[in-house]
């Protein structure tokens, strides 16, 4: 064989070698089933995944809605199971790190989704695609807070007590927030518990939901609050007057996650989607409806949005990235002092 006809051969073989790595999305037809909280967060998944980039793929998308603690129950509950009832999990981290530390969920790659190869660096994992993300920060009313917070130690300033508002389904970033200028962090969120009781003292607000809390933030009830980024975006949107600011502490991470079950019925099917998820026409759809930031860095937003929803490196490089193990050994008892002692 020539050195020619060697290289020939090596080109083919090699491209070979990759098209058979890569998963068949071409027989990733039949049903899927993926579970998901509703509401938005579904509509968009249909208007823009399911209606466009999977609109030739043959596939059936049936949409199972549910909180997240049923979804993580019902995998937990079927993990045994030769087959489980749902192809594609959505989760937040936290979520799909303690369903793979359970032996529930599939490991995935580039071989099975291509699209991971584009996603930052620090939002991958063996088990799971992130499908959009934001940071933590503190919204704000400009009319009655003055002058801008720069630290979550602003919500304890006393001029504000009786107007700072928490949400109760967020009791682990609340407290972690509270540790992060108690001597604390991600991975000791003790100090946290008793900085907390001191702003129970000064009559701290908690409200169920982060809608409540839109509610609260409109009619002046609350005029501080510790929330997400992209929920700013969506409020000022919305007709609601709050500014964002970043606390001095740095901007932690709530990554919305999506993983494939073990026991998933069409395991082929549920690798495509979540390629279809990290497509950049979908990438960009959720960041300019929902104002999170998209994982897929090839992604080029509006530069009007990027400067509001988006991260420049030197921000990306100071992000504050959770513990997962440390959260899922303490949630536990976090839950249980929230519900018996902070909000007694």
């Amino acid at each position: 064989m020539t050195d020619i006809s060697r290289r020939k051969f090596g080109m083919l073989t090699g491209g070979l070698l990759l098209s058979s790595a890569l998963p068949s999305f071409a027989q990733a037809g039949g049903r899927v089933v993926v579970g998901t909280w509703g509401g938005d967060y579904q509509n968009l998944q249909q208007a823009n995944i399911v209606d466009t980039v999977l609109k030739e793929s043959g596939m059936q998308v049936v949409f199972d809605p549910a909180a997240e603690t049923v979804r993580k129950s019902k995998i937990l509950a079927e993990r045994r199971l030769p087959r489980g009832s749902m192809d594609v999990a959505c989760l937040t981290r936290q979520g799909t790190y303690e369903m793979y530390a359970n032996g529930a969920l599939e490991e995935l790659d580039e071989t099975k989704v291509p699209n991971i190869v584009k996603v930052h660096p620090f939002l991958r994992t063996k088990y799971s695609i992130p499908h959009m993300y934001t940071g933590r920060v503190i919204l704000y009313n400009p009319k009655e807070v003055n002058p801008a917070p720069t630290s979550y130690a602003d919500l304890w300033d006393k001029k504000y007590a009786g107007r700072i508002g928490v949400i109760d389904i967020q009791y682990q970033n609340t407290i972690e927030s509270a540790a992060m200028i108690a001597g604390g962090g991600p991975s000791n969120v003790e100090p946290g518990k008793a900085k907390l009781l001191q702003l129970k003292q000064q009559g701290v607000k908690i409200y169920p939901t982060n809608e409540a809390m839109a509610q609260a933030l409109k009619t002046g009830e609350v005029v501080m609050c510790i929330m997400w980024n992209a929920r700013g975006y969506m409020w000022q949107k919305a007709g609601i007057d709050v500014q964002v600011a970043v606390p001095k502490e740095g901007l932690a991470l709530y990554i919305s996650d999506v993983g494939v079950p073990k026991n998933a019925p069409n395991k082929q099917a549920a690798f495509a989607y979540l390629n279809a998820m990290l497509e950049e026409a979908p990438q960009s759809a959720f960041a300019s409806k929902m104002g999170y930031a998209p994982p897929n860095f090839t992604v080029k937003l509006d530069p009007a949005l990027a400067a509001v929803i988006d991260y420049s490196k030197d921000q990306q490089g100071g992000f504050v990235l959770p513990d997962l193990e440390y959260m899922a050994k303490v949630d536990a008892d976090l839950q249980n002092w929230w519900e018996k002692v902070f909000k007694a």
